[in-house]
């Protein structure tokens, strides 16, 4: 008879976490590289419209600076050498390119209000405009809606870029911001993280207008809600969640 299996140590399994270095040159090369991937996942899933959508990162070094996408760009061959460094102001600080500035208005506001936040996504997605055209918040419909239970809030009434200000004050403690007819905004403590919560409102708004279609949704109780956010909430599950992205073949990691 075969001997039965052993569990294999954890420490063997190769399970990545987060990395960290040691210079701030490291960790914004490593930044920058996950922003420009994070751009041409965006962009071959169809979350960009004409010039509209805008991923931030906060430098590492300085603080009130932030890498982002070259306005009048495609998402899908971005690079880190095609990303701006801008200051609070909107001024490029390092780049070719513009900024579009009425975007990072909105981003360096969050920024301000969250200095502990190092990503802001915010983008064009079809579901989540369609939720905030009904000035809704994401219901608690399944486990993957969960990780928002009590932790994204609604702008309910229009907001236009021109008081970013407003935008930034709404989104409070919390990862997500529904902006009552435009669309979602995530942060995180990583862009990884970010980017993992757009597309995880994108898809949960989704599931939340298909199920109201076609009858009436039965929500999640608020303890197991809870329970749940408590498990898949945190912006490192976010982060362990969105590594599959990067490695599907044709994935975010190269550029063809």
């Amino acid at each position: 008879m075969a001997e039965r299996p052993v569990p294999v140590p954890v420490e063997r399994l190769g399970f990545a976490m987060p990395p960290v270095f040691a210079t701030a040159g490291e960790t914004r090369a490593h930044r920058k590289a996950g922003l420009a991937e994070g751009l041409r996942l965006l962009g071959r899933l169809g979350y960009e419209d004409g010039v509209a959508g805008q991923v931030s990162v906060r430098d590492p070094e300085f603080e009130d600076c932030y890498w982002v996408n070259p306005f009048g760009r495609a998402f899908g061959a971005l690079t880190p050498d095609d990303l701006l460094l801008v200051d609070g102001e909107g001024r490029v600080l390092r780049g070719e390119r513009r900024v579009n500035q009425l975007a990072f208005a909105v981003h360096a506001a969050v920024h301000r209000e969250r200095p502990q936040v190092v990503a802001v996504v915010r983008t064009q997605g079809p579901y989540g405009r369609a939720l905030a055209c009904l000035g809704e918040l994401l219901a608690p419909l399944t486990e993957e809606a969960c990780a928002f239970y009590e932790d994204h809030a609604l702008l309910d009434e229009y907001a236009g870029a021109e008081d970013p200000a407003r935008i930034g004050r709404a989104l409070g403690p919390y990862k997500a911001l529904v902006l009552r007819n435009r669309g979602l905004l995530t942060v995180g403590d990583s862009v990884e993280a970010a980017l993992w919560w757009f597309l995880a409102a994108e898809r949960a708004a989704q599931v939340q207008l298909i199920a109201r279609a076609a009858g009436k949704p039965v929500p999640i109780d608020h303890r197991s809600a809870v329970a749940t956010r408590a498990r898949f909430g945190s912006d490192l599950a976010a982060w362990v969640s969105y590594q599959p992205l990067r490695e599907a073949p044709g994935g975010v990691a190269s550029t063809s």
